[in-house]
C-alpha cells in the first residue's frame, strides 16, 4: 500500500511538472536583451551592438523590435518547446520566415536556458554559417 501511495505521489508531481511546462509553451513570451553579438561562420565574434532588442514569440508569430522599431516579423512554421524548468532549463526551437523590408529570411531561432541564463540564437539560410546571439536580460 505504501508503494502504491508513493507511486501516485510521484505521478502527480510529474504531471504537475508537465502542466507547468505546457503552460509555459502555450504563452506569449517576451525576451529583452541589451546587446546583440554577431558571429561569423567560424563562431568568432564579428561585432557586438549595444542595442535594446525585444523578441515577442508565441506559437503563431514572432517579432523582433530593436531600439523601439520592428525590424523583423513573421509567421511561425514550426515550434518545438521543451522546458524542464521554465526560463531556467530547456529549449525552444522555432522555424519561421521573417520579412526584412521586402526580403524574406528563412530562420531557425533557438532559445535555450542553462543554469538560469536564457540565450537566443538566430540563424538564417540566406546567411550560411552566421549567427546572431542575444542573452536575455529580462524575460516573461
Amino acid at each position: 500500500m505504501k508503494n502504491l501511495k508513493n507511486a501516485i505521489v510521484t505521478l502527480l508531481l510529474m504531471l504537475a511538472g508537465v502542466t507547468t511546462t505546457l503552460a509555459q509553451c502555450d504563452k506569449t513570451v517576451t525576451f529583452e536583451a541589451l546587446a546583440s553579438t554577431y558571429l561569423n561562420d567560424k563562431g568568432a565574434i564579428e561585432k557586438t551592438k549595444n542595442e535594446e532588442t525585444i523578441v515577442k514569440l508565441d506559437k503563431k508569430e514572432i517579432s523582433i523590435i530593436t531600439n523601439g522599431r520592428i525590424e523583423l516579423a513573421g509567421a511561425v512554421k514550426s515550434y518545438i518547446c521543451n522546458w524542464a524548468d521554465p526560463f531556467k532549463t530547456g529549449k525552444t526551437i522555432v522555424n519561421t520566415t521573417m520579412v526584412d523590408g521586402g526580403n524574406e529570411l528563412h530562420c531557425v531561432i533557438t532559445i535555450e536556458g542553462k543554469e538560469g541564463k536564457v540565450t537566443l540564437t538566430f540563424e538564417a539560410a540566406e546567411m550560411p554559417g552566421k549567427k546572431i546571439v542575444l542573452i536575455a536580460d529580462k524575460f516573461e
